[in-house]
């Protein structure tokens, strides 16, 4: 009988910044990339994959957020680029970004993207060769952790995928990345492919899977443990309200919720013990508010009826005792505290704001200024940050802000080239 109380962790690897801002038709502006890894610091996660450092217009963004982890802002959570696995790319990625200490490198393992992508210019041998010379000198580099992506791997076959992550594995990687990048697992299967992996490997599996079928937590945590039940610790990309290209990617409240509340799981794995559940409705209403995209009504934990009940039996049972129809409690989510609304009178700052009005909103976040020149000097960052976002800051923005304007100042300033 498996003793699942000695079975490895789940660490969660949030990809909201990389490609959950893929969504077609919307964009997620750099300082609030910036406040989405605070949060996730704060709630807990492993690891945020921020961005693409050989892309010019984030260079400053992540080496910014490079430097608040030096000034202990981000204090454990790892910060981590993606980049395709060729050796340009990871060479490009340590130009630009020297202090990045995490990397994930991907690549196309499928027949259909390898005939389809390539169209024939690359082989199965060539697939292999780039991402061990990529991996090598990622490490070479600097890199202290570089996970390795098998994109397309739900269309790959599983002996190939054994083959590649005993590559990577054998030439210096640290987690071998299962990509569902059609969505197109079933849970049963891919808890039956990641087991035979894991078996073969003995390498950590990091699951990241899309939602085309609507599956995309149930995959996510199936594969994770298929993996743990195989003796390696599992990863389990999330992002933010699950938004990412097409139907979305795996939805990061909803897989605690379903790790720590489902039959079965909360006995059968371990999630990573620094993962605050409590910090889901700041983070929710905070990445709705900065994507501009609503959270569904029915949304798990945080959608607005989530704890909303009609039915006249629902209403009854859940008035005499709210475990009749409650699996968790709003506290659990971090709904519990109260929202205070300002009325009469409200005075805003932002692209067009002057001193005064400015200093009053920061005296009422606690923050005063000894004098008008020094709140000057926040008040053009908070307008150009104003600008940048085209929308009002937030409270936390604005503190952010004034805390750490050197920061916020690299994280605003992009330079292009001709």
């Amino acid at each position: 009988m498996v003793k699942y109380l000695t079975l490895k962790n789940i660490f969660l690897i949030d990809v909201t910044n990389r490609d959950g801002v893929q969504t077609s038709r919307i964009l997620l502006s750099k300082l609030a990339k910036t406040m989405l890894n605070i949060y996730l610091d704060e709630m807990g996660l492993f690891q945020s994959e921020i961005g693409f450092p050989t892309l010019k217009h984030e260079v400053n963004y992540i080496n910014a957020n490079l430097d608040l982890v030096k000034k202990g802002r981000i204090k454990r959570m790892h910060l981590e680029g993606w980049c395709r696995a060729v050796k340009e790319d990871v060479e490009q990625a340590f130009r630009n970004c020297p202090d990045i200490k995490h990397l994930n490198i991907s690549i196309s393992t499928s027949d259909i993207m390898i005939q389809g992508k390539f169209q024939g210019r690359k082989t199965w041998n060539d697939i292999m060769n780039s991402t061990v010379e990529a991996l090598r000198l990622a490490k070479e580099l600097g890199a202290d952790t570089v996970g390795v992506n098998a994109e397309d791997a739900s269309r790959t076959d599983v002996g190939k995928l054994i083959e590649f992550s005993i590559a990577a594995r054998e030439n210096g990687a640290d987690r071998f990345r299962y990509c569902d990048t059609l969505g197109a697992d079933d849970p049963i299967t891919i808890y039956q492919r990641i087991k035979k992996i894991a078996e073969a490997t003995r390498f950590p599996i990091e699951m990241h899977c899309h939602n085309d079928l609507g599956m995309a937590e149930a995959v996510s945590v199936a594969g994770a443990q298929g993996a743990i039940e195989s003796g390696v610790d599992a990863y389990i990309n999330t992002t933010v309200n699950g938004f990412g290209e097409r139907a979305g990617n795996c939805d990061l409240v909803s897989t605690i919720l379903a790790l720590k509340y489902s039959h079965g799981f909360a006995e059968k794995v371990h999630l990573d013990e620094h993962v605050d559940l409590k910090k889901s409705w700041r983070i929710a209403r905070y990445a709705s508010y900065a994507f501009g995209i609503p959270i569904p009504i029915n949304q798990a934990g945080v959608g607005a009826n989530a704890f909303a009940h009609e039915s006249g039996i629902h209403a009854d049972g859940a008035l005499k005792d709210r475990r009749n129809y409650e699996l968790y409690d709003p506290e659990d989510v971090g709904r519990g505290e109260p929202e205070l609304l300002d009325t009469g009178r409200m005075i805003t700052t932002g692209e067009y704001g002057g001193v005064k009005g400015f200093r009053h909103v920061y005296d009422k976040l606690g923050i005063h200024f000894h004098d008008d020149r020094e709140a000057r000097r926040i008040l053009e960052l908070v307008q150009y940050a104003n600008l940048h976002t085209q929308r009002p800051l937030t409270d936390d923005e604005l503190r952010f802000t004034a805390e750490y304007p050197e920061a916020v100042c690299k994280i605003l300033t992009v330079t292009p080239q001709f």
